[in-house]
């Protein structure tokens, strides 16, 4: 779950720059404000108590020629995610993208795999009074029997998630495990004889291949399709502090579409849509992470609830980029900052406090929290690091012991 702080309030808020919108955005003006590199979920949002969450959108589709067993989820052999079965060609004359289909055909193989999804938040005002944010997504269906892929953010901190197929039929979703660093979240709900969609290769995509993405546009307007093409490949975007390889298209990507939907001419999922670009000038930017990297994290997600092995401090960090933030924070100094120490942490037994500046980590300066999700990436699970900090005026050097990053350590 992403911290308060990271959320809320450390944000560069210079419209004239380019920016890449994640689920949050401006509702009050002490509230939720945009990064310069973030996902899009749905700007338009409506107050439910003291506030509403901003809706979020994530659709999905089954292509023609799939029905490969890909994968189990959660050691049930009932549980099966779909692979596309490979494309070979026996005449010479017949042209690589034969079988391809057109954006009707994948529109109307794709609709029965995207489901809508809404959550609820408890959250506290200015006044510590509880409110329930309401917050609009959508999922793709990747098993026969309700295992659904979204984003992580369109979830993240929900108390009550609700599923709603494309027949209407809703059904209360359990939240099986989700991964903020690769933004993928999975969830279940108890239904059968679902379509799920069939996974294509996104190893196999190529620029300016055709793609469609199909989502959920300010979280009211279901199963819109738009389409485009791929625009580039492996663009590294980073996101709340995350460096992400992600696929560019120039399909058009709406808030709300975040967690959507890209398929392939083949009507195969290629990708889950998981950013934009806005700002004065800025047409044509979306982004999908490719979805083979999705399906690694799901099955990981189905058996673990989270992904293993990954190395985390225990800390919850915000960056302080800008003179605005930097006066919000009463902080002296732009630079990475510690929102919050997680618990028999790392960080926490190695004496790093809320409020600490990292300066450094092992000898390498770090100057924002991508920085140091960089350094502590290139470790394994047990090593010590050295982190320095600015504390009260004064730099501190202290060693911490790297844990195991699960949903609640963060960083």
């Amino acid at each position: 779950m992403n911290d308060q702080y990271t959320n809320n309030q450390f944000t560069n808020n210079n419209d004239e720059e380019p920016k890449v919108e994640n689920a949050l955005v401006p509702i009050d003006g002490d509230q939720k404000k945009k990064k310069k590199w973030s996902a899009g979920k749905n700007a338009f949002a409506k107050k439910t108590g003291a506030m509403m969450a901003v809706g979020l959108v994530l659709s999905g589709a089954c292509g023609f020629g799939g029905g490969m067993l890909a994968s189990n989820l959660g050691g049930n052999n009932k549980s099966v995610m779909y692979q596309s079965v490979e494309r070979t060609s026996t005449n010479s004359n017949e042209t690589s993208n034969s079988g391809a289909m057109t954006t009707q055909q994948i529109a109307e193989s794709a609709g029965n795999s995207v489901v809508e999804i809404k959550t609820e938040t408890v959250t506290k005002d200015s006044r510590l009074q509880q409110a329930v944010s309401e917050g609009a997504g959508s999922g793709v269906i990747v098993t026969n029997d309700g295992y659904v892929v979204t984003n992580n953010h369109v979830i993240d901190g929900a108390s009550k998630i609700t599923v709603t197929l494309k027949s209407g039929e809703s059904h209360e979703a359990t939240l099986v495990g989700t991964d903020a660093t690769s933004d993928v979240a999975l969830l279940k709900i108890n239904a059968n004889n679902l379509q799920p969609a069939v996974m294509g290769d996104s190893d196999k995509l190529s620029v300016g291949e055709t793609v469609v993405a199909i989502g959920n546009p300010l979280g009211e307007l279901g199963g819109t399709v738009t389409d485009g093409i791929v625009s580039a490949l492996n663009r590294e975007i980073t996101i709340d502090g995350d460096t992400m390889n992600l696929l560019q298209t120039n399909a058009a990507i709406n808030p709300g579409n975040s967690g959507g939907g890209l398929f392939n001419e083949y009507g195969e999922l290629v990708g889950i849509v998981d950013a934009k670009s806005t700002g004065t000038g800025v047409e044509g930017l979306g982004f999908a992470i490719p979805i083979n990297d999705v399906k690694t994290v799901v099955e990981s997600l189905s058996q673990n609830g989270y992904v293993k092995g990954r190395p985390s401090l225990g800390v919850s960090l915000v960056d302080v980029n800008s003179a605005e933030t930097a006066m919000q924070y009463r902080v002296s100094e732009m630079g990475v900052y510690v929102a919050k120490v997680a618990d028999n942490s790392g960080a926490s037994a190695a004496g790093i406090q809320s409020g600490d500046m990292i300066v450094s980590v092992d000898g390498t300066a770090v100057s924002s929290a991508a920085d140091v999700k960089a350094a502590i990436k290139s470790h394994q699970v047990g090593d010590t690091v050295k982190i320095e900090v600015q504390r009260g005026g004064s730099m501190l050097n202290l060693n911490a012991t790297l844990g195991e990053e699960t949903p609640t350590t963060n960083n």
